[in-house]
């Protein structure tokens, strides 16, 4: 797999959300999602949204907040301030996080930690993400493959 599978981004523990609820300055604010893949609701308590859209998310917001009795016809809307970071690590400047950007490319993170350093192969490297399953799984990406918040770049050593 050299580019991440197409389709609207999904959450994930680390995400850092806006949620506005119409009408309600309350419950109106910012959300993290939780190692769990919930977020936390004041009179709502536990939501658990990772792996859903944005859509998909306010939603279920939506659904438990009928639940609740707090409102008949919520209306819920759901955005992503700060995205979980991805790490690059291997043959490069500066390995560690750095924050995702939408349209990261592999080539766009390896130059904000330093770029690849004298001994890399820089031609191809290990992605590993997350599947839907919750398994991580290992992709040879190229210079050019789209990155999701979480995926971990190796930079592989050249054999010389």
């Amino acid at each position: 797999m050299t580019e991440h599978s197409g389709g609207a981004y999904r959450l994930g523990p680390g995400d850092q959300l806006r949620i506005i609820v119409v009408n309600d300055p309350e419950l109106t604010r910012e959300f993290r999602v939780s190692d769990t893949g919930a977020i936390a609701m004041p009179m709502v308590g536990s939501i658990p949204i990772a792996g859903q859209t944005t859509e998909q998310a306010a939603a279920t917001i939506e659904q438990a907040l009928i639940q609740r009795e707090l409102y008949n016809e919520p209306s819920v809307a759901v955005e992503v301030i700060t995205y979980r970071p991805i790490f690059v690590l291997g043959m490069v400047e500066r390995g560690g996080q750095t924050p995702y950007q939408p349209g990261m490319t592999v080539l766009s993170a390896i130059a904000v930690v330093g770029g690849f350093n004298y001994r890399a192969v820089t031609d191809y490297v290990g992605i590993s993400r997350m599947s839907e399953d919750g398994r991580a799984r290992e992709y040879r990406g190229t210079r050019q493959s789209l990155l999701m918040p979480g995926d971990v770049i190796n930079v592989f050593e050249r054999t010389l």
